[in-house]
C-alpha cells in the first residue's frame, strides 16, 4: 500500500507543534466532523476517522517520536532512502505492530545485536500544585489527568451496540498492512480496521469508531511530609492506555509548592516574621505564635529586644528522615507613625530624660 497520509496535514498543524496545539486541532475538528453532528455523512464519518488516528500517534509521545523517525526515512512519502550508488540504503525492514508504529527500534537492535523489547507506553508527566502546609505535613491532593480510556459504549471494539462484526478484507484479519518502496517496507496498523483485525457493519457514534475516548481521570496522590518544589513520584499503571491492550503506561506528578503568608522555609527549618509594637521591644512582653500545626504558643521577648531578632522554637519545623526542625520566629518592631498628644508628651519626656535631641 502507498503511505498517503501526513497526520501533521491531517489535523492542520506543524511538525514542531506542541501537544496543547495537537489537542487543540483535534478538538476543533472531531467537534466539525464527529458524525453526530454530521448524520448520514460517509465523507464526514471518514475524515473523523482519519483525524483520530492522527491525534491518536501524534498525541502519545512514544508513537510521535518513531511516526517523525519514519517521516525522516521518506516511509510516508513513497521515497526510501537511497546510498550513493544508487541501490537502497536499508534492507527490507519490518517495523512490527507493537505500540501502533512499535518496533522501529528493532532497526537498531539488529545493528547492535540487542534482543528485541516489547515497546511500552510513554509516561504522562503533568504538574500539581501543592498547599504549602501539605507539603511540610504530608497529606493527599487530588491529580486530574486526561488520559484515553476505552470507549464504555462499545467497549473498545470501535462497533456499534447491535452491529455485526467481521474480518477486515483490507488486512485479511492481521490487523497490520504493508507498505513502502524499493528496500523499504513499514508494516502498520491497517487504517481501515484500526490493527484490530476485524470491522463493524456500524461504527460506535460515541467514538468514532476509534475504540477510545478522552477523558479526565482524577486520582488522590499522596504527599511526604518534608516534600519539595520539583519532587516527583510516579504512580505505575495509571497514564495513557497501551494501544494494543498491554500494561497501561505510568503517571509522573511533578509537585510544585505554594506559598505562604505566614511561613517560608530555610532547609528544615521554619521562618515566619511576628510583628510587636515599640513598648513591647522595649519594656518586653509575651507573645503567641501560630505553628504549622495550627496550634499557638507563648513566646517570651525580653526587654530590649532589637529589630531581625530570630527567637527558636525547638521541633516545630519541617520533618525530614525522622527528625524535626525548629520554627524561628523573627521580630518587626513595628514604629507608629501617628501618635495621639499623651503618646507624644510621654515620648518627648523620654526623649529629655535620655539627653536626646528632636
Amino acid at each position: 500500500m502507498a503511505p498517503s497520509k501526513d497526520y501533521y496535514r491531517i489535523l492542520g498543524v506543524s511538525d514542531s507543534a506542541s501537544k496543547d496545539e495537537i489537542k487543540k486541532a483535534y478538538r476543533n475538528l472531531a467537534k466539525q466532523y464527529h458524525p453526530d453532528a454530521n448524520p448520514n455523512n460517509k465523507e464526514a464519518a471518514e475524515r473523523f476517522k482519519g483525524i483520530s488516528e492522527a491525534y491518536a500517534v501524534l498525541s502519545d509521545a512514544g508513537q510521535r517520536k518513531k511516526y517523525d523517525m519514519m517521516r525522516r526515512f521518506g516511509a510516508f512519502t513513497g521515497q526510501g532512502r537511497t546510498s550513493g550508488r544508487g541501490g537502497p540504503k536499508f534492507e527490507e525492514f519490518d517495523f512490527g505492530g507493537l505500540g501502533g508504529f512499535g518496533g522501529l527500534g528493532d532497526i537498531f537492535s539488529s545493528i547492535f545485536g540487542r534482543g528485541r523489547k516489547e515497546a511500552g507506553v510513554d509516561p504522562i508527566e503533568t504538574v500539581v500544585e501543592v498547599p504549602f502546609r501539605t507539603a511540610v505535613l504530608g497529606g493527599k491532593i487530588a491529580v486530574t489527568v486526561s488520559v484515553s480510556e476505552a470507549c464504555p459504549t462499545c467497549g473498545g471494539n470501535g462497533a456499534a451496540p447491535g452491529a455485526k462484526v467481521s474480518s477486515c478484507d483490507e488486512c485479511n484479519g492481521r490487523g497490520t498492512v504493508s507498505f513502502g518502496q524499493g528496500g523499504f517496507a513499514v508494516n502498520r496498523p491497517c487504517p481501515k480496521c484500526r490493527g484490530r483485525g476485524t470491522v463493524a457493519s456500524e461504527t460506535c457514534r460515541r467514538c468514532g469508531g476509534a475504540g477510545e475516548v478522552e477523558l479526565d481521570k482524577q486520582l488522590m496522590v499522596m504527599v511526604q511530609p518534608g516534600t519539595e518544589s520539583g519532587r516527583k513520584v510516579r504512580l505505575k499503571g495509571q497514564g495513557q492506555r497501551h494501544p494494543t491492550g498491554g500494561k497501561p503506561g505510568d503517571l509522573l506528578v511533578t509537585f510544585q509548592v505554594k506559598g505562604d503568608r505566614f511561613f517560608r522555609r530555610d532547609g528544615t527549618d521554619l521562618v515566619c516574621t511576628v510583628p510587636i509594637n515599640l513598648a513591647g521591644a522595649v519594656l518586653g512582653t509575651k507573645i503567641r505564635v501560630r505553628t504549622i500545626d495550627g496550634k499557638r504558643v507563648a513566646l517570651r521577648v525580653p526587654p530590649g529586644t532589637q529589630p531581625g531578632r530570630k527567637f527558636r522554637l525547638k521541633g516545630l519545623g519541617v520533618e525530614r528522615n525522622g527528625k524535626r526542625g525548629d520554627q524561628l520566629v523573627e521580630i518587626n518592631v513595628q514604629i507608629p507613625e501617628k501618635l495621639n498628644q499623651k503618646q507624644t508628651d510621654l515620648l518627648k519626656e523620654f526623649a529629655e530624660v535620655s539627653g536626646l535631641k528632636y
